[in-house]
């Protein structure tokens, strides 16, 4: 059992929730909470620890494959509790082996539905967006290099396990990537303030691919007129526009209607 903050693996266990250019350097990041775990495939889990309440609990209620359980790391309660950043952590967090896809694998196949993110800087809004990706049948989600980190701890929280499920990778330059994608017939719609038609307009049963700008800013000019066609969700009341997330949802699900319509989902 651990039972020193100064413990090495402790010290690289906190590194990598707190530190994005460790996760980086080692291509891991920490899975917590009982849900998460068990939503992350085994050959991935490159070590586990338990709090000693909860490796007890868990022995008892047969939470974990025994497999699993028996590779973990106990931990004295305190010490995990220091740890984590939850402020009620449930005392099991995962080393995961991160796992990354090329452009290619995203736009694969007859139709691709494709998320392209643009400076997203909250990490909740990125979960939520992969989340919800995961359940309008998107392909993949593409992510401009200055997005944030999406195994940060609270990225990983909020894909409720489809960070797992969804295919993503890491643009090293946006802009080629969108006319690498347009080479290949994809239609690009760019979310836009200035956008000259509305949402549900456009046909999104063949190959296609959104972009999100940053929650504050949108997407940079530039990048926009890359596009193929500048959409805009229209807005009632006071409000300019939707969270980052929401617009998302809202243009992926749109995809998702026609295409069930049309027999292709």
């Amino acid at each position: 059992m651990i039972t020193s903050a100064a413990n090495q693996q402790i010290k690289e266990l906190k590194s990598l929730l707190t530190r994005p250019r460790e996760r980086a350097k080692t291509g891991c990041f920490v899975a917590e909470g009982i849900r998460m775990v068990s939503e992350t495939p085994p050959e991935r889990i490159a070590a586990l620890y338990l709090s000693e309440s909860f490796e007890k609990k868990c022995r008892e209620q047969a939470m974990l494959p025994p497999a699993l359980l028996e590779k973990a790391v106990t931990v004295q309660d305190r010490i995990l509790q220091s740890v984590s950043p939850e402020k009620a952590p449930q005392g099991i967090l995962a080393v995961v082996q991160g796992r990354e896809n090329t452009l290619a694998e995203l736009t694969a196949g007859p139709a691709p539905l494709i998320l392209a993110l643009e400076n997203i800087q909250d990490p909740g809004n990125l979960g939520t967006m992969l989340r919800t990706g995961e359940g309008a049948g998107v392909s993949g989600v593409l992510m401009s290099r200055d997005t944030v980190d999406l195994y940060n701890p609270k990225t990983v929280r909020s894909t409720m396990g489809s960070l797992y499920r969804v295919k993503h990778a890491r643009s090293a330059s946006l802009a080629e990537d969108i006319r690498s994608m347009q080479a290949a017939g994809i239609r690009v719609y760019a979310a836009y303030l200035g956008g000259s038609r509305e949402y549900d307009l456009p046909d999104y049963t063949g190959p296609t691919a959104f972009l999100i700008g940053n929650e504050g800013n949108g997407l940079k000019q530039e990048t926009a007129a890359l596009a193929d066609e500048r959409i805009r969700i229209p807005m009632a009341g006071q409000l300019e526009s939707l969270n980052a997330a929401a617009a998302a949802s809202i243009l992926l699900y749109e995809a998702a209607r026609q295409r069930r319509a049309q027999g292709k989902r």
